[in-house]
């Protein structure tokens, strides 16, 4: 008897669970196997208003792997980071808006740390309009290339930086942003991620710079052109969030992004990361 009760959302990513309460996260020790196991199968999973306090989340995550505690200071509850534009909950607000275009967490660390296994996300207040989380299957976008393509594009690199995707929000920053952007170490990654499991993923998204040994505006806009067919609509999942909703996803193999919304906007979600263990090679 399976442990989880499932309903795929698209055909390429996302399932919705259903008959779990919020209890049964963290009494269960069986149920984190089933989640990780389910995860790599969906790439997102939906938990529809589960309305997680703060310490649960964390308590549930912790089942998943170890939990990054490294944002302790800007929410009360270690191990939670509040997404918001609200300056007042989120001293690094600023920097979110930086979540507007796709992208996966974790290509851009301080150091060597590997990108975050898994994310957990849930919905605290929800903006009038837009302000959905957008979730497209990387795995799936790499499958659908010709062999001919495959072959070429495992053999490229691409330079990320937290530049890249900040002045994709803020064009024209001033010399002291610009600095504070580049102090960020930059990371040269494959641009096809071969993991553990055998399975292929696409390494894109906001972050990413420049192509290795490619012409400047030739790379660009062969990874737009790239991105551009990660994301087409059959291999996305749009969530439209209410309040107490939870949503976990697979941050090795799933670009995400949130739609804008209104920056005076209440919309705040509470975010627990699942640390990786998992290079980019």
């Amino acid at each position: 008897m399976s442990l989880l009760t499932i309903n795929k959302l698209t055909p390429s990513v996302g399932a919705e669970v259903l008959g779990v309460d919020p209890e049964r996260l963290v009494a269960d020790d069986t149920l984190g196997t089933a989640i990780l196991d389910a995860l790599e199968d969906n790439g997102v999973l939906v938990f529809p208003g589960l309305h997680l306090d703060p310490k649960t989340q964390v308590e549930f995550s912790s089942r998943l792997g170890a939990v990054d505690h490294s944002s302790d200071g800007h929410h009360p509850v270690p191990g939670i980071y509040p997404i918001t534009l609200d300056k007042t909950k989120n001293a690094s607000a600023a920097y979110l808006r930086a979540t507007f275009d796709w992208h996966i967490d974790g290509c851009t660390p301080t150091g060597n740390e590997c990108p975050q296994r898994a994310t957990v996300l849930s919905a605290v207040q929800v903006a009038d309009r837009g302000g959905e989380t957008e979730f497209a299957n990387s795995y799936a976008a790499y499958e659908a290339f010709s062999d001919d393509e495959k072959e070429r594009l495992s053999k490229l690199r691409v330079v990320h930086s937290l530049e890249a995707s900040q002045s994709r929000v803020n064009p024209d920053p001033s010399p002291e942003q610009l600095a504070r952007w580049r102090s960020r170490p930059i990371h040269e990654h494959p641009l096809v991620w071969t993991h553990r499991s055998g399975r292929r993923s696409l390494v894109l998204g906001a972050s990413a710079h420049y192509v290795v040994g490619m012409d400047r505006d030739e790379g660009r806009a062969l990874l737009a052109d790239l991105l551009d067919r990660a994301t087409q609509p059959e291999l996305v999942y749009s969530h439209r969030w209410s309040v107490g909703d939870m949503v976990i996803w697979d941050n090795n193999g799933v670009l995400h992004r949130a739609a804008p919304y209104d920056p005076d906007s209440q919309r705040e979600m509470l975010r627990t990361t699942v640390l990786g263990d998992e290079p980019i090679q």
